[in-house]
């Protein structure tokens, strides 16, 4: 928190209770958190995050993050895709989540994370020493060779958030999100996608702090993209660091 910011603490104080009492609690996305799509190459794929990726502010996984991302990919590769998201979810409650479920190995992992640590108060380099962590988890124990890493929404957009609160979090989250790029540019194999002016509050959730399902279908084109480009064709026509043939990878219910 900024010198600036502790007289507000009374305040803040309020305003995140009255916010809790006013927020809609929205379920988790409904319908299943594996599956496998499309023909071509083989690609396993990870979703790993916090309430945005388990799909809260849509009906179902299929117009959630997870759905929507197999879908797009599936154009070009038979995917094979799992969901491993909680509401509530940190950097280091996601790793103590991933570290728990049966070994599986993944080709691309896509993480949303951040808005927890925000609301928490996290500081920087707790945020970089978390997310580092699930980094080397998520390499080492899941054989992922590509990272998408969601950038932390900007908070201070988020129409459910009273002022000064929205301010307040809006530069912890962009302090967040710096460090995540920060970290993406010094790690190989990890991209930091910002969200920028892809959040319009205008396409949220009626909680106004989730995601619509125009924007989860927007978030989904993007990695889409990013995946496709990253895309070597190499080996047979396989992902990069892919075995020869791909098995449905197991992930526990949560």
């Amino acid at each position: 928190m900024r010198a600036t910011d502790y007289p507000l603490i009374p305040l803040l104080a309020v305003q995140a209770l009255w916010v809790a009492a006013r927020a809609a609690r929205l379920p988790e996305a409904a319908g299943p958190r594996q599956g496998r799509l499309g023909a071509g190459p083989p690609l396993r794929l990870l979703v790993l995050g916090d309430s945005s990726a388990a799909g809260v502010g849509v009906p179902s996984q299929d117009q959630a993050l997870a759905g929507r991302l197999a879908a797009r990919l599936s154009d070009r590769f038979r995917v094979d895709w799992a969901l491993l998201a909680r509401t509530g979810a940190t950097a280091r409650s996601a790793r103590a989540l991933l570290s728990a479920q049966p070994f599986g190995r993944f080709d691309v992992a896509v993480i949303a994370l951040g808005v927890n640590d925000a609301k928490n108060g996290v500081s920087v380099a707790r945020w970089r020493r978390d997310y580092a962590s699930l980094l080397d988890t998520l390499a080492g124990r899941c054989g992922v060779s590509l990272v998408c890493a969601s950038g932390v929404p900007p908070l201070d957009r988020f129409p459910l958030l009273p002022r000064p609160l929205r301010g307040v979090l809006g530069h912890r989250a962009a302090r967040l999100d710096a460090a995540l790029a920060d970290l993406a540019r010094k790690r190989g194999g990890v991209i930091h996608l910002p969200v920028g002016d892809a959040l319009d509050p205008a396409g949220m959730a009626p909680d106004g702090f989730h995601p619509g399902p125009v924007i989860y279908d927007d978030w989904a084109r993007r990695i889409a993209e990013t995946v496709r480009s990253r895309y070597s064709g190499a080996h047979e026509g396989q992902f990069p660091g892919h075995a020869a043939q791909s098995a449905p990878v197991p992930v526990k219910k949560t």
